[in-house]
């Protein structure tokens, strides 16, 4: 487990909470992968400066899970378009070298173990 990865997805959230564009942009690879609503997702820092200044999400973070890279957080997300709704759900990333590569959105945690191949004894304690 790396402390670095834990941190760039920490930093990462921070920025998307913060609306932090810059920060968020430094902190992702060139060519990163962002879910979407259908089945094609988007990918680029275009991509991402557009998703990080429509979305309207703060993420409220929960467990984290770690190991080679992937960093898996269960989390809860509340969009500005449906305020009083919060979603559970967990989050997979990849990060590799400090930069954040992959994200993907995961309807429950068991969804996104069974996806990443982590679980329960890759839990980050804090």
């Amino acid at each position: 487990m790396s402390t670095s990865e834990i941190a760039t997805v920490l930093a990462w959230q921070d920025a998307v909470n913060s609306n932090d564009i810059d920060t968020l942009v430094e902190l992702s690879s060139d060519d990163i992968v962002l879910p979407t609503d259908d089945d094609d997702p988007d990918q680029g820092l275009d991509e991402l400066r557009e998703w990080a200044t429509s979305s309207g999400v703060t993420l409220e973070m929960g467990r984290m899970f770690v190991h080679h890279g992937i960093v898996v957080v269960e989390e809860k997300s509340t969009w500005a378009s449906d305020p009083g709704t919060p979603v559970e759900e967990a989050i997979a990333f990849r990060v590799v070298e400090d930069q954040v590569v992959t994200v993907v959105r995961h309807a429950s945690l068991q969804d996104a173990f069974e996806a990443t191949g982590l679980g329960e004894a890759d839990l980050y304690e804090q």
